[in-house]
């Protein structure tokens, strides 16, 4: 892939089974030459970071945004999610390789490899920041390999905890009954189960607007979360790169 660089931001999103990138013109929002790589397992910091500061480097872009699929907060990650898993989604938390992600200052690590302006932020918060129309009160649901929510209050994100590692039903988290591994196991039970959880967090947030954005939003019907009485917005999966613009205006 060549990039083509001028006025424009490289967006990265990385995910639990893929690592996308695009970038996304400054002014306009528009998203172009997009392409995707397997996420690396097991995936350690060092591993990652070079995986990322290679592709920056080739972009040529001043500016970089990237969203992190955990617990995110003022350039540390908190909780590194499924990236902790020895071997994917599928298989078990490696508490060493958790315990090397804990306390990193992912954003600082990417300046210092690539000296550029890299700002990085949970991924659900970067899909908001791509779909949300900042009025009102806004819940933010991402379906992809893992689960995600971000809470959007006038166009001010609210920083709300990551709920993907968080147990949802039966001593198990959203990651593993909301994410892909669930849906290809039992996909009708996948869809009850998110009708649940969106209903939680709807009652808790009490937003004006739902969106539901990730690869697996194309998977729910558009009339699926009617009886909630609230406006539903579903947003393509180009949501979370488009975002990274905004970190560099707001």
């Amino acid at each position: 892939m060549t990039y083509a660089s001028d006025g424009h931001i490289l967006a990265i999103d990385v995910g639990a089974t893929f690592i996308k990138f695009g970038l996304v013109n400054s002014v306009s929002g528009q998203l172009t030459d997009q392409s995707r790589i397997e996420t690396p397992y097991p995936c350690l910091p060092g591993q990652l970071i070079e995986v990322l500061a290679n592709e920056i480097a080739r972009s040529r872009c001043d500016h970089v945004g990237v969203g992190f699929p955990g617990d995110f907060r003022d350039g540390v990650v908190v909780e590194p999610g499924n990236l902790s898993r020895a071997g994917g989604i599928s298989t078990d938390i490696d508490p060493v390789i958790h315990d090397q992600w804990v306390g990193l200052d992912l954003e600082r690590a990417l300046r210092s490899a690539t000296d550029r302006d890299v700002r990085v932020v949970n991924d659900a918060t970067l899909a908001a920041l791509g779909c949300c129309e900042g009025s009102g009160r806004e819940l933010v649901v991402t379906l992809g390999t893992g689960f995600g929510i971000a809470f959007v209050v006038d166009g001010v994100n609210q920083g709300i905890r990551d709920v993907g590692g968080l147990v949802f039903r039966d001593s198990r988290t959203h990651d593993q009954l909301l994410g892909e591994p669930s849906r290809m196991r039992d996909e009708d039970r996948w869809h009850d189960l998110l009708h649940l959880a969106v209903c939680d967090f709807a009652a808790e947030f009490t937003p004006d607007t739902i969106h539901v954005g990730g690869g697996n939003a194309r998977r729910v019907r558009p009339d699926f979360f009617d009886d909630l009485g609230r406006r539903v917005i579903f947003s393509d999966n180009e949501a979370t790169l488009r975002g990274a613009a905004k970190l560099f205006t707001v």
